[in-house]
Formats: C-alpha cells, sequence, structure tokens
C-alpha cells in the first residue's frame, strides 16, 4: 500500500511540475510577442532578468543578461560554505550577528541600523508593502531599477516617473518637483540600472539632506561597489546624520553572491523596525551564505581582482562598439548601454540564437540593448555574435 501511494504521489507530483512546466513555457511565448514597451509594463525587471536567461538558448556562449559577477564567489567565500555545512542542522544567529557587527563596525553604525535578507530582492518588496499600504505615491526614474515601485503599485501606491536628463542620469530636480502631500517614498537606485549612469554625490548628498525632511529616500546602491571610492559615494552618513534615508546593499554584484542571496539595508531604527515587520530578515539567510558573506566582506584582494577582470571586458566592450560604429552611454556598473538599430525583440532573438543572451529597452524614442560584463571569452561570444547581425 505504501509503495502504491508513493507511486501515485510521484505521478501526480511529476503531473503537476510537468504542467507548471507547460504553462511557464507559454506564458514566456506570450510576453515574447509583446511588443518592448507592453513587456516593460508587465514585468519587473527581477523577473525580466530571469525572463531573459530562460528564454535563451540551453547551452549559452555568454550569459550577459543578469549583471551577474562571472568571478565570484571568492575562494575563501567557497571555503567559508563548504565548512558551514556540517553545523548548518542548527539555525545560524550567532553567525547573523558576527555579520552584522562586521558590517557595522566597517560603516560606523549601530546593529540597530541594520536589517538582513536574503538579497536586495525581499527587501524591495517589504520597502513596497510598507510604503504602499495607505495608498501613497512612489517616485522614481524611468527607466530605473523598478521592482520596488511596480510592486508597491501593484498594493495600492501610485507610480509616478520621472524622464532621465539629457545624458541619461536621474534627474534629481524633477522628482523633487513631484513631491506633494501624497508622496509616501522616492527609489532612487544609484548607479543606476539599466544605465550604468552615477549621480555627482555632493548633490545627491544635498537632495537626500534637504528631501527626506519631507518624504522618505531609498538609495538602491546594488553596483556602489564598482566605483573606485564606493564608501565615498554612498548616502549611508546622511543615515549617521540622522536623516530619513534608506541605504540598500546587496552581496549580488562584484561579491558573486547573485545564487546564494545576502543583502542589508542600512536605515534609522525607527525604519528597520517598520520594514523588519515585513521581512523574515535573518530567517531567510542559509548557513552557508552567512559563513561565506563574513569572510568575503570587504575581501581586499578579490574585489581588487573582480574589478579589474570587469574593467578590462568592460574596455573590450567598448572598443567593440566602437568598431561596429556604435555609441555607448559610459558605464559605472557591471553592463553597458546602447543604441540598437533594430528593434529589442528582434536583436535579442537573433543574440540568443548565436548563444548570447542580453537585455533590451525603449525609451528616449530609440531600441537599446544591456549587456552584462562577463569574461573575457563571454564577450568575445557577444563581439563575435554583434559583428554578424550589426
Amino acid at each position: 500500500m505504501a509503495n502504491t501511494f508513493n507511486r501515485r504521489s510521484w505521478i501526480k507530483s511529476t503531473a503537476i511540475m510537468a504542467g507548471a512546466a507547460t504553462f511557464f513555457s507559454g506564458a514566456l511565448n506570450k510576453i515574447s510577442a509583446m511588443p518592448r514597451s507592453i513587456q516593460q509594463r508587465v514585468l519587473s525587471d527581477s523577473f525580466a532578468d530571469k525572463f531573459a536567461v530562460l528564454r535563451a538558448q540551453p547551452t549559452m556562449k555568454a550569459r550577459l543578461s543578469a549583471n551577474e559577477n562571472p568571478f565570484g564567489p571568492s575562494k575563501a567565500a567557497k571555503k567559508a560554505m563548504k565548512k558551514a555545512l556540517d553545523t548548518s542542522y542548527q539555525y545560524p544567529f550567532m553567525h547573523m550577528r558576527e555579520l552584522t557587527s562586521k558590517i557595522a563596525a566597517h560603516e560606523g553604525i549601530q546593529g540597530g541600523n541594520i536589517m538582513m535578507d536574503a538579497g536586495s530582492s525581499p527587501i524591495l518588496l517589504a520597502a513596497s508593502l510598507f510604503y504602499a499600504k495607505n495608498g501613497g505615491e512612489i517616485i522614481s526614474a524611468d527607466p530605473s531599477y523598478n521592482d520596488l515601485p511596480a510592486d508597491a503599485e501593484k498594493h495600492g501606491a501610485k507610480w509616478i516617473k520621472t524622464a532621465l536628463t539629457s545624458d541619461y542620469k536621474i534627474d534629481l530636480d524633477a522628482m523633487e518637483a513631484k513631491i506633494n502631500d501624497k508622496t509616501a517614498l522616492i527609489y532612487i537606485c544609484n548607479p543606476n540600472n539599466p544605465t550604468a549612469t552615477i549621480l555627482d554625490t555632493t548633490k545627491l548628498a544635498a537632495f537626500c539632506e534637504r528631501v527626506s525632511k519631507k518624504v522618505p529616500v531609498f538609495i538602491d546602491e546594488a553596483y556602489i561597489d564598482y566605483l573606485p571610492d564606493p564608501k565615498a559615494a554612498s548616502m549611508i552618513d546622511m543615515v549617521k546624520k540622522g536623516s530619513n534615508v534608506i541605504v540598500a546593499r546587496t552581496f549580488s554584484k562584484l561579491y558573486g553572491f547573485a545564487g546564494l542571496r545576502c543583502g542589508y539595508i542600512v536605515a534609522l531604527p525607527e525604519t528597520v523596525r517598520s520594514l523588519s515587520a515585513y521581512s523574515t530578515g535573518m530567517m531567510s539567510l542559509t548557513a552557508p551564505t552567512i559563513a561565506a558573506a563574513t569572510i568575503a566582506y570587504q575581501e581586499t584582494e578579490f574585489l581588487k581582482d573582480a574589478l579589474e577582470k570587469t574593467s578590462a571586458s568592460k574596455e573590450y566592450l567598448y572598443s567593440v562598439l566602437k568598431a561596429e560604429g556604435y555609441d555607448y552611454i559610459p558605464s559605472s556598473a557591471n553592463f553597458v548601454m546602447f543604441p540598437i538599430k533594430i528593434t529589442g525583440n528582434k536583436f535579442a532573438q537573433e543574440m540568443n540564437k548565436r548563444g548570447v543572451s542580453i537585455r533590451t529597452w525603449k525609451f528616449s524614442e530609440k531600441e537599446w540593448c544591456r549587456v552584462s560584463i562577463g569574461r573575457m571569452d563571454e564577450m568575445k561570444a557577444f563581439a563575435e555574435a554583434f559583428k554578424d547581425i550589426s
């Protein structure tokens, strides 16, 4: 009887999984057929990154669609993960405290200023739920990373978008002009995704100091580790000064933890307490991830090496684009955006056929490609495919 039950259960679960796979495959095909402008309204950026990977060929020469760092995690982080497996039957509360203390000491803040979670995605979701609860307005740039405002809109908030400046940077003046008594939050991704542009630090700090007296400002610093001096460019100092600013950080980019999931925010203690009610926090992080992050945090030599490799690949990409007669937006992150001469859907399909996944956008009356920076062999695969269709 038990064996019969197990077989039936297995057959049933297999059928469910097959049905789910068929459904998801159909959804991907349906989304693929949509115009880019509609895709961008339908898909959050995190899902769009997944979509770009999933619709690619089974065997890819270059996966350059999700802004991942192919040079990590470090050897020390991998070693720490393996060691942590032996005690992974235990809840890693004490290890989480060690990681939080390490971050707090480095940033010169208190543990009460930090909220950890499994990457920045659940933190953005927590913020979207909290600030959408009274049906307020969320102001963000367009285009920019859209998970927080898109989720907030799904839960009753109104999403107010501001266009970029002529040099494709976030327009702080336009954002400030949109503030009214309904504004619940301003969201700024700096460096911005997908344009990889960076705001002037002095101007951004002045904006945060001034505006946060009226409305909280959320600064997403996912890519800040790619800057020459991340600490100088960060808005964490605004939190230390008592401003109502939330700074989000993630290990997913330069540290190479995209598949490990570790992130945090730095904010005023009362903000941390409010957002914690919408987050699972430390219970979402695995023991191996915490061990790896504790070892990897501020691992100077590894970070330097990853930056140098990223820079070399980026310079190679610049040279390829120039040789083919393409302009590009100078990048302050691990991806580059440039205008293309055919529709985004067609470009992505043709690159996929050649074993290269990328992402596309449409804004400022142009079609754009965003290509993540990969290993040099991946960038050469991109160059070969790109030259074939450019």
